[in-house]
């Protein structure tokens, strides 16, 4: 931690400096205001330590400069006991505290260390706002295919409003990172983002969780309890598989989303609350309003706005994407060297139909990388489910279906096919195929021209 200590009485500065580097502190001292100004203009630090009362430039001045500067650098004003009224100011403007002269070292030490800890904490939560930013913002979403650059657009558009948002889509095609995504670029970013399993729990449970209870509202209700809601007032609540919420709950959720108050199982006293609700499902809500298992007006509360994520099948030009992106991630967490993968193994990933969706493919890649054992993943590390299909002595007609039945087959024809391949896999997008083949681009091109592809 950098500290500056601007102080006219020179042999006084050097004395406060020399105390705190004795903590640890890398001090810098100013004999003046016009000094110390010069110092925060070109320099920067987390803490300054300043006398009030200067012959040039006094302790206001510096403060201000120094908040111009950063405004996370703390100021710890320094004052003489006739000046205290100043110091007060002083506070008003932004210093973290104020000392009395004589200086107590021991004091100015604790001072300079709490103002520092505040200077940690800020830049902790910066880097937690950052990882947060990079994990569930919008690049998050990884994928360049058309559908998934649709979807982010629709996000960055809803994510500063207040409404309600219905997602749909398959298990495993990300529901959940979209809403925290939502939440990460709104408003609320700084309060609770609140997640819960609507499918996981029975109706009393659910009820108790997301409303709260009273001590004695039931057995085992041993104690006054805080439901979802509540703990998520001011940010987030992210509901999953709503579809299969207990029509009771429904139209207690419907009350809720209608007044903004909740009232806690075994309580008659209501509580206003304040959050936005995201919900997600993988049924057809609207075949279960008509079964009669969800309720007409609750879907309409839900689905102001509605979001609809692609399955992989449908984006299948990002696999390629998703592929670095996890294996980049697993390799980091393992502490495995992944140096690629074979071409072989990528085309056996596009190729799949990927019931499980993202999870699925994000599931089959940590493994990959976790069996391993000479830095590039390739089909023998694939896992039961996608393990390469045993060639017959007979091939069939049409295309090859495994790399044995290639054998024999004129080397035009076996070009032609894995670059007919690599092109499906990447949607049509040339820059990636050339990648992954291991080619330039114009070579691609006149591949692509020689073989007439498509």
């Amino acid at each position: 931690m950098r500290v500056l200590v601007v102080d006219n009485d020179i042999l006084h500065a050097r004395t406060v400096g020399e105390g705190l580097s004795r903590m640890g502190y890398q001090c810098v001292v100013a004999g003046s205001g016009s000094e110390g100004a010069k110092r925060i203009a070109l320099e920067s630090f987390d803490v300054v330590v300043t006398d009030l009362m200067m012959n040039d430039i006094g302790g206001l001045q510096i403060l201000e400069r120094a908040k111009q500067a950063s405004a996370d650098t703390e100021v710890i004003v320094v004052t003489g006991h006739g000046t205290v009224p100043s110091a007060v100011a002083a506070m008003q403007q932004g210093a973290f505290t104020y000392l009395q002269k004589p200086l107590d070292l021991g004091q100015l030490r604790a001072a300079v260390e709490k103002a520092s800890e505040g200077v940690r904490l800020k830049r902790q939560n910066l880097e937690l706002n950052r990882r947060l930013d990079e994990k569930f913002g919008f690049e998050g979403v990884v994928g360049s295919s058309p559908q998934m650059l649709a979807l982010v657009e629709r996000l960055k558009r809803i994510a500063p409003t207040d409404a309600t948002v219905l997602i749909q889509g398959e298990t495993g095609t990300g529901k959940e990172l979209v809403a925290q995504a939502i939440h990460q670029n709104s408003p609320r970013k700084h309060k609770a983002f609140v997640a819960l399993n609507c499918a996981a729990l029975s109706e009393n449970i659910l009820e108790s969780e997301l409303f709260g209870h009273i001590r004695g509202a039931f057995t085992d209700a041993s104690s006054d309890r805080v439901g979802k809601f509540e703990y998520a007032n001011g940010g987030t609540l992210f509901l999953d598989e709503v579809g299969d919420m207990p029509m009771a709950t429904q139209i207690k959720l419907l009350r809720v989303l209608e007044s903004g108050q909740i009232t806690r199982v075994g309580s008659n006293t209501p509580v206003q609350v304040n959050v936005r609700l995201l919900s997600a499902t993988n049924r057809n809500l609207e075949e279960a309003i008509s079964s009669g298992v969800f309720r007409s007006d609750l879907y309409h509360r839900l689905k102001v706005v509605t979001i609809a994520i692609p399955t992989l099948r449908e984006r299948a030009a990002d696999i390629p994407l998703l592929i670095e992106h996890f294996v980049r991630q697993f390799a980091k967490r393992h502490g495995k060297t992944i140096k690629g993968m074979s071409l072989a193994a990528r085309m056996k990933l596009g190729g799949y139909g990927w019931p499980g969706n993202v999870r699925q493919l994000r599931n089959v890649i940590e493994s990959m990388v976790v069996v391993d054992c000479d830095e590039t993943l390739d089909v023998d590390d694939l896992p039961v489910e996608l393990e390469p299909v045993t060639p017959t002595a007979e091939p069939g007609p049409g295309r090859p279906t495994g790399l044995a039945d290639l054998v024999g087959r004129p080397l035009e024809e076996i070009e032609r096919l894995f670059i007919g391949e690599t092109l499906k896999l990447t949607g049509g997008n040339r820059e990636q195929a050339a990648e992954l083949l291991g080619i330039g681009e114009r070579t691609l091109y006149r591949k692509i021209k020689e073989f007439q592809l498509s």
